[in-house]
């Protein structure tokens, strides 16, 4: 198995071979950046048949060529620049840097396999995340045309508009103004093309909704299930945690989600606080979660948090702790929902094949600071019944 590593740049690329029993380079070659160049490529790569490549930064400019190959049934891993800038510090050059010595970097990281960790052809979970993004996008504008919709209204009627200002409703109160005035006139049709714009983003974020819950119900999740999880919030959740087998422990998952109290020790002192690192897509779904749940009486989740309070906790510190375990909660469902597709059962079937995940992955390893206040939480049960 021959390691093609890959510096890539906004114009050009470098591939450079490696022998991973030698960890020498034998071969390398620039291409350009684009379709026919990498064609190119991969011509130049046949007379290893036995190969994989090592793209170094393939979530930042080398993400298309790595995309490219991906698609072309390439076995292609991830070779973070940290990861490459430490061999070549280690290696006989000295830290000397050119494409050639960046390149055969990467291989080595793959070779090693200390920290690369192999990429997947694109999928549901990359266009649930493009959605998700688009849904971001399209709601900050609403809420940008319906903040200046609210001052046009101040200015026009007495008293205003209600807080929740639905395009029908503005356009009701409308309906009753008869503009006088260049200034009136203005404030009037102002108002009249927001609230046009409003509708258009009523329609575009519940295409959106539906767009993202047939991609949810293509890959079988079973998020849904759990109280407080709708479709859009199944859908960021599974956006942006991509393959839950990556995350070795649901300790792992909850540190990257952001859910993790960080441990602080001093002396015999030892006390935890928020963390406010990991992905906030993430934390934020998590967030939702817990507050909807806190909201439903008689639910698992309100009766932990009440448990919590009961115990002296802040509201804070107890939505915290739910936090934490519906982190658990939901890293659970995934790696069950992800054991039962590669299985070929539905939801509820028996489980498949262990899942392999990538211990040298983009995740950082779980430790003593990813405990759930005040205890570990991997194996016991969030209540009687797991919140959700």
């Amino acid at each position: 198995m021959m390691l093609i590593g890959i510096d890539p740049h906004k114009h050009t690329h470098t591939a450079t071979t490696v022998a991973p029993d030698t960890n020498q380079d034998v071969a390398s070659m620039r291409f350009g950046a684009s379709l026919s160049e990498y064609e190119r490529m991969l011509d130049w790569a046949a007379q290893w048949p036995q190969r994989r490549w090592a793209v170094e930064n393939a979530d930042g400019m080398g993400r298309h060529v790595s995309s490219w190959l991906l698609a072309r049934g390439e076995q292609v891993v991830d070779a973070p620049p940290r990861a490459t800038a430490r061999v070549r510090q280690l290696s006989r050059g000295a830290g000397r840097k050119n494409d050639r010595i960046d390149a055969a970097a990467a291989a080595c990281v793959a070779a090693l396999q200390g920290e690369a960790y192999p990429l997947h052809p694109e999928g549901p979970t990359d266009a649930l995340a493009l959605l998700d993004e688009r849904r971001t996008n399209i709601s900050q504008a609403r809420v940008r045309a319906a903040n200046q919709l609210h001052a046009l209204l101040r200015a026009l009627l007495p008293g205003g508009a209600p807080r929740e200002l639905s395009a029908a409703k503005a356009e009701q109160l409308l309906a009753s103004f008869g503009p006088a005035g260049i200034v009136e006139r203005t404030r009037y049709q102002l108002a009249t093309d927001l609230i046009a714009e409003i509708r258009a983003y009523d329609v575009k974020l519940n295409d959106n909704a539906k767009a993202m819950a047939g991609l949810v119900e293509h890959t079988g999740s079973t998020l849904t299930s759990i109280p407080g999880v709708g479709v859009i919030t199944a859908a960021r959740l599974l956006a942006h945690t991509r393959n839950p087998g990556r995350f070795p422990t649901a300790a792992a998952f909850a540190n990257y989600a952001g859910t993790a109290p960080i441990e602080i020790a001093s002396a015999e002192r030892t006390r935890h606080r928020l963390s406010r690192r990991g992905n906030r897509q993430l934390n934020s779904a998590l967030h939702i979660i817990a507050i909807t749940q806190t909201r439903q009486p008689g639910s698992p989740g309100n009766t932990y948090y009440t448990g919590k309070l009961a115990e002296g906790k802040t509201r804070r510190e107890a939505q915290r702790c739910l936090k934490r375990r519906l982190a658990n909660r939901i890293w659970r469902t995934m790696i069950a929902d992800e054991r039962n597709r590669t299985s070929g059962t539905g939801p509820g079937g028996h489980s498949g094949a262990t899942l392999t995940s990538s211990a040298a992955g983009a995740t950082p390893p779980a430790d003593s600071s990813d405990q759930s206040l005040p205890g570990p939480v991997d194996n016991e049960p969030t209540s009687p019944t797991p919140p959700g």
